[in-house]
């Protein structure tokens, strides 16, 4: 990857009628990355990625995008830069077709948006007036028009809200083509399978910071549970001597079933005093930890 970043946040910050809303946030994204933004609501996601686009002039940090100031060059940066936004709008008797064709005309070279009108569902509503449209066709058109000039950086904000499951999956397939024709991708999302699939690094956002930022693999290892153990004991068990179990983050026992969250060191250890005991474990599960417990568990902890 190259030295210099195609994207570079450093200590931005903004606030909404002296409340503080983006609060010295900081990240960099590497040409070629698909680089994913998560966070409740709330937590200045979209105001993060609207100054990144020079739709928010921050009060103080840098943005740079290609090295150019979105703000101050927003006219270069609207030339490498393409947008899906989080709430957006067309004129309500607007076609498909003439949207497509409106947005191509704002670039030099843009591409032939038809290969991309077929790969989003949009072929057979190219004469549908804007209005007409469903949220999920909305969606889809919104995504073609971020893409039509063939942008070297694209910031997609809740990408796949209102698609249907097929139509989502579809449209990760798509952002993965684009990434690997050399476009950058910059990902504000809700959805924790489409960040786990999609992002090679993620930033969690919470209150207006970055609570933590690395590969979704390594979230899911900082995880407090980063292993699930659930069984039902045949005989009970020591309350003492499961509390002493190393490393373990919480344990619960509820209609006579033990579940635990750890390490695998946890699970060994488990295994250990069972047999210890001479206690059986029935259904016994053993599941690895998900996006989502180490999302819930970063933003917890900020709490």
């Amino acid at each position: 990857m190259p030295d210099t970043p195609v994207i570079e946040v450093t200590d931005l910050r903004k606030s909404y009628a002296g409340r503080t809303v983006v609060d010295g946030v900081s990240f960099a994204v590497q040409e070629g990355e698909i680089f994913g933004i998560l966070g409740p609501n709330g937590a200045g996601k979209t105001t993060t990625v609207e100054c990144v686009e020079g739709l928010r002039v921050p009060d103080a940090g840098r943005v740079r995008v290609t090295g150019l100031d979105p703000v101050a060059d927003h006219e270069r940066v609207a030339r490498v830069l393409g947008a899906q936004l989080q709430q957006s709008e067309l004129q309500p008797k607007l076609t498909v077709r003439e949207a497509l064709d409106l947005y191509a005309a704002f670039h030099d070279r843009p591409l032939d948006w038809r290969p991309l009108a077929e790969r989003l569902g949009l072929t057979d509503r190219l004469t549908t007036r804007f209005a007409e449209l469903s949220g999920g066709q909305k969606q889809r058109l919104f995504i073609a028009l971020a893409l039509v000039g063939d942008p070297r950086v694209v910031v997609l904000d809740e990408l796949t809200t209102g698609l249907d499951p097929r139509a989502r999956r579809d449209t990760w397939q798509l952002i993965e083509d684009v990434r690997a024709g050399g476009v950058t991708v910059l990902l504000v999302t809700h959805f924790m399978e489409e960040a786990q699939r999609l992002c090679d690094r993620i930033a969690v956002i919470d209150r207006g910071r970055v609570a933590a930022l690395d590969t979704p693999e390594g979230l899911v290892r900082r995880s407090a549970g980063a292993t699930g153990i659930s069984f039902t004991p045949s005989a009970p068990l020591d309350e003492t001597a499961l509390a002493a179990l190393p490393p373990l983050a919480r344990a619960e026992h509820k209609a006579g079933r033990v579940t635990l969250s750890g390490t695998d060191e946890t699970v060994n250890a488990v295994i250990t005093l069972l047999a210890r005991h001479h206690i059986t474990a029935h259904q016994l599960r053993v599941t690895d930890a998900t996006l989502d417990d180490a999302f819930l568990d970063l933003t917890e902890a900020a709490r």
